[in-house]
């Protein structure tokens, strides 16, 4: 698949929206970890697809079970990303990504 079909089946499987933000978020990381071209179109289209997913997770649940699957998507998406980075690259990865995607948090009220 070349970058142009890749970056046409991200386009057509993701809102405009969703789109921006992965774009947005892949240049962060690109900066951050010297991703190549190829490796950033990779992380940008894998991000979009769980952009996608969280979207729908917060929809259709609330409270700590909308978090477990956060949580759970978050550990999906890091292991996906060992597929893209280089090991040097993914360890940076996990560091940078709680300042740059943060998990939402909740308080327990008792």
């Amino acid at each position: 698949m070349t970058s142009v079909s890749a970056q046409s089946a991200f386009l057509s499987d993701v809102d405009h929206k969703t789109e921006q933000r992965a774009k947005e978020l892949a240049g962060e990381y690109t900066e951050k970890l010297a991703l190549t071209s190829k490796q950033q179109l990779l992380m940008q289209t894998k991000i979009g697809e769980f952009l996608q997913k969280k979207g729908k997770a917060e929809a259709k649940l609330a409270g700590r079970e909308k978090l477990d699957m956060l949580l759970s998507l978050s550990q999906q998406e890091n292991a996906e990303m060992r597929d893209i980075l280089t090991q040097e690259q993914y360890d940076l990865y996990i560091r940078l990504k709680q300042s740059i995607q943060p998990l939402e948090t909740v308080e327990d009220k008792d």
